[in-house]
């Protein structure tokens, strides 16, 4: 379902599918990203900057870039009805150290105000149940993000 969006986004007739399917995983982790840094019912300055950092870093993408993923990732945040569609989305492109690489982005973002909610951790831990990611990287990815 992203990834027809996402398509129809950018336009399928012109864009390759590995450009297409690198944009999916762009905008699945950023729409996670943006699952935590709200998950304790306000989104920091800080937290905001984080993903922003993050993207750019893990995905070497210009301003520009991580401005358009940024805005349609949270247009796709709002409109879904559970994390699953973003999580569909990284099973089916990601490789066991891109989801990861994920959840300690996921973890920067919680911990960037310097106040890990619950909620924050519920949500990071629910992704990672969905991502089939084994509990001690899980542990090993909050660790490094510490």
């Amino acid at each position: 379902m992203l990834l027809k969006k996402l398509k129809d986004l950018l336009g399928s007739e012109s864009t390759a599918t590995g450009e297409v399917e690198h944009r999916a995983l762009e905008l699945a982790c950023a729409a996670l990203m943006f699952e935590v840094a709200r998950a304790d019912f306000t989104v920091e300055t800080t937290e905001q900057d984080a993903v922003t950092s993050l993207l750019t870093a893990q995905f070497n993408l210009g301003a520009d870039e991580v401005s358009t993923i940024t805005e349609a990732a949270v247009e796709q945040a709002d409109a879904a009805t559970c994390l699953f569609e973003f999580t569909r989305t990284l099973n089916d492109l990601a490789s066991a150290e891109q989801k990861r690489n994920l959840l300690a982005m996921m973890w920067r973002v919680a911990m960037a105000d310097n106040d890990l909610s619950r909620y924050e951790e519920h949500v990071i831990r629910k992704v990672a149940d969905l991502l089939y990611v084994p509990h001690g990287d899980f542990i090993a990815a909050k660790q490094s993000a510490m």
